[in-house]
Formats: structure tokens, C-alpha cells, sequence
């Protein structure tokens, strides 16, 4: 599966958290662990790389991320609040400087009709320095077409371009 996934995509995300002299963190949950290995799969990771978690199950946000039981409830996890919920959670729970949170439908059941399988929510998070004012989440939906695995490969690729995007914009 990660062979299908651009390998430049993980290394400039390195060069930009190393040049930043920041740290990611990633909690998962349609993706299942892709994300933080596609992002070891690169050499030298472990300078800006810290943790993944893959809270799959609802419980598993609570307990790992504090994720609240009213987002769940009133959301359902493939929801932007649980994605933003996820995000923030886990860049504060490991204390880095950037996180990624992925909660969506990878099929090829499961999908509604206001989320059909495809539905991705990716958050991302930055905790800017103690009294800049400068820290930050947001969230994007995408739907993707495919079967699970290209679902999947398209979530981990594109998590990874809005972190670029995002680092690039910081600095």
C-alpha cells in the first residue's frame, strides 16, 4: 500500500518540520496507521517525528485524544468537530508543534447519504508560541473515489499536502 505514495510528498514534509525546527504528531482513524508509516518510511524521521495514534473506535478518541463524548454523540466520528476534536488533541496530549487527525469512510460500507463512502475529514493543528496568539486548527472534508486501499493512499497524500501547505504558510 505505501508503494503507492509519492515518496517526495514525505520528504518535503521532513525538510519543512526540520528546517521549522518543529514537531508532529497524528491521530488516525479510517487510515489506520498509513500516515506515521509513510512518514517513517523516510530516513532521519525520527527528527520531527513523535507519535501516531489510531483511534479507531469512539472510546479510543475519548481516552487518547479527549475528544468529547457530546462530539461523538451529536457528530458521529466522521464529523469536522471530531476531526478538529482529533487534531487538537493529539498536538496537546504529545506536546508537539503540528497534528494531523483523518476520521472518514474508506468503504466500502458504512457511508451515508450526507457522508458516502469517500468522505474524509483531515484536521490540521499548530500550537504557535505561548503568547503569540498564533495557535491554530482547521479541518477540510473531501470525498474520494476508489476502493478502501485508494481511498486510503489519497487520505495519507492529501493530509500530508495540507500539512505542507499549512507549515509553508506559518513560515
Amino acid at each position: 500500500m505505501n508503494d503507492d505514495i509519492d515518496r517526495d510528498l514525505p520528504m518535503r514534509v521532513g525538510d519543512a518540520l526540520r528546517d521549522a525546527e518543529e514537531t508532529l504528531a497524528v491521530a488516525e482513524s479510517c487510515t489506520g496507521g498509513l500516515i506515521g508509516a509513510t512518514i517513517t518510511s523516510i530516513p532521519g524521521a525520527s527528527d520531527y517525528f513523535d507519535a501516531g495514534l489510531t483511534t479507531y473506535a469512539y472510546d479510543a478518541k475519548r481516552r487518547h485524544l479527549g475528544v468529547s463524548r457530546e462530539a461523538l454523540d451529536e457528530h458521529g466520528a466522521v464529523s469536522e468537530p471530531v476531526a478538529l476534536e482529533m487534531a487538537q488533541g493529539v498536538r496537546d496530549v504529545t506536546d508537539v508543534t503540528w497534528g494531523i487527525s483523518v476520521t472518514g469512510v474508506a468503504g466500502p460500507t458504512g457511508g451515508t447519504e450526507d457522508d458516502p463512502v469517500g468522505t474524509v475529514y483531515i484536521g490540521i493543528s499548530y500550537a504557535g508560541p505561548w503568547g503569540t496568539a498564533t495557535t491554530e486548527a482547521t479541518v477540510s472534508r473531501y470525498e474520494f473515489d476508489g476502493d478502501r486501499a485508494a481511498i486510503r493512499a489519497k487520505t495519507v497524500e492529501q493530509a500530508l499536502e495540507d500539512l505542507l501547505s499549512a507549515v509553508d504558510r506559518i513560515h
